[in-house]
């Protein structure tokens, strides 16, 4: 995963690394320039070598204006030839999980298996009250929602509903050919042990630290084991904040100037009572992703990757690369990093791929359905 791969191969690893999309709005542009931008992004992370895309969603804040992840990829899949398409996530409390599992066999088959479906559980926030779902899905409703929508891409042929969400035994159409796998978002210890019942890879988030992620990834093994689970090879997923400059000092400060804007936009958090998310000591925030991603110099940015790279049960590694800004920069930013970190032969503006040479440092498999 870096420019010399040999130590990843010495150690038995097989790990992607994707781009994290959040399609964040800034002052200066619409939502629509937002949107357009994050589709750009998906485009050349295909042409710069990357594995793949996983997209974020967020309903009424300006921190990520993609409302619908699921439907972002399928643009994006239908624009591209190579890449995987993941959601980061599909929030599993604002919709029903049958919807969501029907839309995600329907992509994965249209996409010839390229398509990764990431849920989480979101927040208190209005979503739940706009879309009539209630704060007691919020609080109680995600297990069960994990459980239909895991037996609905099982590829069982027909499928019943649980105390939840009753209703009566349905066929299964489109049938998955075979499982489809579902990473589960995860801050905490008690997602951290549903998934790990489930067998279900995480999502881990842009706040943990190295030694947060090893501790959750600590207790996921242990549950998975118990319930008969390989942890090994759940396939987990882990994002970083990304940016490379000639030297740290540069990089930080770039940074510093542009990552408070976009994190501005998650104080639009409105909780279901009516009361805001709270006001994060954002300039705080951002040293400290700065300390714990890789931001810096080439150099620097390949070591904190390395070391991302050997949480257990890793495997694919997904880069915000959207912190400094400008579409421009952004841009600059997916191909350095593509050259100058990774090792991947960064492809003409035109013209196909070359799958010989587009990732020398992490050896991807290609598994359908089964990409853990």
């Amino acid at each position: 995963m870096t420019a010399d791969p040999v130590t990843a191969r010495r150690a038995g690893r097989d790990v992607d690394v994707h781009l994290f999309l959040l399609a964040g709005h800034r002052p200066d542009a619409s939502h629509a320039t937002a949107l357009a931008d994050a589709h750009q992004y998906g485009r050349a992370a295909e042409a710069a070598g990357y594995a793949g895309v996983w997209i974020a969603e967020h309903h009424f804040i300006s921190y990520g204006v993609c409302p619908s992840a699921i439907t972002f990829a399928a643009h994006l899949l239908g624009s591209t030839r190579r890449i995987v398409v993941g959601t980061a996530a599909c929030i599993l409390s604002n919709r029903h999980p049958v919807a969501l599992g029907e839309e995600a066999v329907l992509l994965d088959e249209l996409s010839g298996g390229r398509f990764r479906l990431g849920v989480g559980r979101g927040g208190p926030w209005v979503d739940l009250e706009v879309f009539g779902t209630g704060l007691d899905r919020f609080r109680a409703g995600f297990p069960d929602a994990l459980e239909l929508l895991d037996r609905w891409l099982s590829g069982a042929p027909i499928v019943a509903g649980n105390e939840r969400f009753p209703f009566r035994a349905v066929p299964v159409v489109p049938r998955p050919a075979r499982r489809i796998p579902v990473w589960v978002a995860a801050t905490s210890p008690p997602t951290v042990e549903l998934a790990a019942r489930h067998g279900m890879p995480l999502l881990l988030g842009l706040h943990a630290d190295l030694a947060e992620k090893a501790d959750l990834l600590d207790r996921y093994a242990r549950v998975a084991a118990a319930h008969g689970h390989d942890a090994d090879r759940a396939g987990h997923a882990s994002a970083h904040l990304a940016y490379v400059e000639d030297d740290d000092d540069r990089a930080v400060d770039a940074v510093r100037a542009g990552l408070p804007g976009l994190l501005a936009g998650t104080r639009g958090y409105v909780r279901l009572d009516g009361t805001t998310a709270g006001q994060r000591d954002l300039a705080a925030y951002v040293e400290r992703l700065i300390t714990i991603h890789p931001v810096g110099s080439p150099h620097r940015c390949t070591q904190v990757l390395e070391q991302a790279a050997a949480l257990p049960g890793v495997r694919h590694l997904l880069l915000m690369v959207e912190g400094v800004g400008g579409r421009e920069r952004t841009l600059g930013t997916i191909h350095r990093i593509a050259a100058d970190v990774l090792g991947l032969a960064v492809e003409a503006r035109r013209g196909e791929p070359d799958h010989a040479t587009a990732v020398s440092a992490a050896p991807r498999r290609r598994r359908r359905h089964t990409d853990r």
